[in-house]
Formats: C-alpha cells, sequence, structure tokens
C-alpha cells in the first residue's frame, strides 16, 4: 500500500500518515530501492486502532498506547487504557451526584405557596445552622470561588441571597460525597452560567450523551487494538490466553 491509500480510507492526508508513523502509532514501513514507503495491512490496521482511540481516550493517550506497543512494552499501554476506563466511571460518577444534587435543588426552589422555597437573604450564621456546618466552612467555600455572597453596605456582613443558598446546599451535598473543592466550584460556576439548575439539567443530559458516545467509542478502540495486537503480537506478551 502507498501512504495515500492508508489515508483515503480514512479522509486523512498523507503527510498524517507519515506523521503517525513517525511518532511511532504505526510500525515501521519498509522502503522501495528508491525509497518509497511500503505500507501492508499491518499498517492499516494499526491506523484503525490508534484512530478509534482518539476519540475513546483523546490524541495523547491514543498515542501513548501506540508508541508503548511498539516498543514491547504491554503493561503500559494496558495501564494507560486502563486510566482512561477509569476516568469515564468517575465522570459517570461526579454526573450522577450532580443531577441527584440538581434534583434536590430544584424541589428546594419550588413556589413559595408550596412551602418549599429557599429562604434568603440569610446571614452567616443562619445558613451554617440550616446546612449543619460552621461559619469557617461558608468562609472557606468562598475563598475556594463556591460562594460568592454580597456584603450589607452598613454592616459589611455577608448576605446569603436564595441563589447563595442554592449553591451552598449544592456545594454540602457535593462536599458530603467527597468531591474537592476545586471541583465543586467548577459545577457551581456552570450553574451560574446556565443560569440555574433547569438550564444545567439540559447541560447534563449533554453531558450524559458524550459519556454514552465515549463510552461506545471505548468499546470500538478495544476491538480495533484488540484485532491489531491479535494480528501482530500472536505468540508474544500481546497473544490472548
Amino acid at each position: 500500500m502507498r501512504p495515500a491509500d492508508l489515508a483515503r480510507e480514512h479522509g486523512i492526508s498523507t503527510q498524517a500518515v507519515r506523521n503517525y508513523e513517525r511518532d511511532g502509532f504505526l510500525p515501521p514501513a519498509e522502503r522501495t530501492p528508491s525509497g518509497y514507503r511500503i505500507y501492508t495491512e499491518l499498517h492499516a490496521a494499526a491506523l484503525r486502532a490508534f484512530l478509534a482511540l482518539v476519540p475513546a481516550h483523546g490524541h495523547a493517550l491514543a498515542g501513548l498506547v501506540m508508541t508503548a506497543v511498539h516498543a514491547d512494552r504491554p503493561d503500559e499501554a494496558l495501564t494507560a487504557i486502563d486510566r482512561g476506563h477509569a476516568q469515564l466511571l468517575r465522570d459517570r460518577e461526579t454526573l450522577t451526584a450532580v443531577r441527584r444534587a440538581v434534583d434536590h435543588l430544584s424541589a428546594a426552589q419550588a413556589p413559595a405557596e408550596t412551602g418549599g422555597a429557599l429562604p434568603g437573604p440569610l446571614s452567616i450564621g443562619e445558613l451554617a445552622h440550616r446546612l449543619g456546618v460552621t461559619a469557617a466552612t461558608l468562609r472557606a467555600w468562598e475563598a475556594a470561588g463556591i460562594l460568592a455572597p454580597p456584603r450589607d453596605r452598613a454592616t459589611g456582613h455577608r448576605l446569603y441571597r436564595p441563589e447563595d443558598t442554592r449553591d451552598a446546599e449544592l456545594a454540602h451535598l457535593l462536599r458530603r460525597g467527597g468531591y474537592p473543592l476545586a471541583h465543586i466550584a467548577t459545577v457551581v460556576q456552570q450553574i451560574r452560567t446556565a443560569g440555574g439548575t433547569d438550564s444545567l439539567a439540559e447541560a447534563l443530559d449533554g453531558w450524559q450523551r458524550r459519556l454514552t458516545a465515549r463510552g461506545r467509542a471505548m468499546l470500538t478502540a478495544a476491538a480495533r487494538l484488540d484485532a491489531y495486537l491479535g494480528t501482530t503480537f500472536s505468540g508474544t506478551t500481546f497473544s490472548r490466553p
């Protein structure tokens, strides 16, 4: 095969194929006496595996996997893939935790006549009592960027509006789930940007679809990589039991 033959299958440039070989994502090609590269079905299988790994795990990790494979470092390649699956699981668990928090907060922000509306404004002591935390904890959340209450112009004291109470409720739920402050700050900022929990719920549906697509991509990548390893490394470290 010529570089153009491999490139055509995937809609990429011939230079990209040559670059992938240079970077170790494909095995080295043999050369004709005049110096032209000769690719085989082996290279085509490697390219399919690499390009399937990219949407599943990202370009950097896909490259790490393929270079480890070609350097005969199987544990390094498989560990990299394991990390990708572990990250997907963490993302799913985070999504689940945020959905639960959003559902909780949506119920808490029901119309006032139902008795479920969030109160406000609250003092730092009142909010701390509501959540069962200390005032120092609320100040730590503020320092981490999770809370941003305004101050009373006359006294300088913090005043927690209903939206601040919402953010504090969410932070409290996620903190109990073991999430670090930096991560919670990111989630709360997403709520503020979305304009509230209703809009965030729609964004979470999109996040769910992306996680599902990535999970499917991982299955495809695993099949392509397994096919490549089974063909290339039968009888070596990568052979099936």
